[in-house]
């Protein structure tokens, strides 16, 4: 029988990276995105060698309305990845309140009512997954990207009340937090900052989509069955 996953924001760096994951796992999969359809496009090119179905589904997730249009393309599930997300940087006092309400929605409303709509697939099955990915910043907070780490410590929060929830419905919730990763979030620092910034990662590297796609699929394994309600660091040892 065919495993369905949903993963949101599948055409960013990390997205991609689970989906291509996923898909060697056997995994059929709703691929989200919003704007990137030329990105998804490529990705669904790239995972037809493994043979089974991949949707693509476009929502605006900052949107009201965008996790609706999410659900009402979910037919068959079996494991939920949140990992839509956009970063914001600045100092609080310059922050917007429509930024505001943008990066609470994407990151914290829309995957709870999302969550709250598909829940009950999985409750049926009496089995499933959900991973957020949250981030270093949801664990210890960032000057400069207070909106932004208070988004990502409210996923942590979700993750840890809805697995006390859900957990005798045979359904784990668990979240990935990642460092410093190889993407587009990256892409306005200078060759001298990215430098220092892997000097103060102690395996001195930044990490890369994959390294987050294996905790993702280790966390959807039967080999993480008996986890739920927590949030594994895939940080390099930045922050432990």
């Amino acid at each position: 029988m065919k495993k369905y996953a949903l993963i949101t924001g599948a055409s960013g760096e990390i997205g991609s990276a689970i989906a291509k994951k996923l898909a060697g796992e056997g995994y059929s999969l709703y691929l989200h995105y919003n704007q990137n359809e030329k990105g998804i496009q490529l990705l669904i090119e790239q995972l037809q060698r493994f043979e089974n179905d991949y949707i693509p589904i476009q929502a605006d997730l900052s949107l009201a309305t965008g996790y609706e249009k999410v659900a009402d393309q979910i037919f068959s599930l079996d494991a939920i990845v949140h990992n839509s997300g956009q970063s914001h940087y600045g100092l609080l006092v310059d922050l917007k309140e429509e930024e505001l309400d943008q990066i609470m929605k994407v990151h914290v409303t829309a995957p709870i009512l999302l969550t709250k709509r598909l829940l009950p697939k999985l409750i049926s099955k009496r089995s499933g997954q959900i991973v957020v990915i949250s981030s270093i910043w949801g664990q210890t907070g960032a000057a400069c990207e207070v909106a932004y780490s208070a988004a990502k410590g409210a996923q942590i929060a979700f993750v840890k009340a809805l697995s006390k929830e859900v957990s005798l419905n045979g359904i784990t919730v668990n979240a990935v937090a990642p460092g410093a990763v190889q993407s587009r979030m990256l892409q306005s620092l200078t060759e001298e900052e990215l430098c220092a910034l892997k000097e103060d990662i102690p395996v001195g590297r930044l990490g890369t989509g994959e390294d987050v796609a294996e905790a993702v699929a280790f966390l959807l394994s039967t080999k993480s069955q008996y986890i739920t309600g927590h949030t594994l660091a895939v940080n390099g040892g930045w922050y432990t």
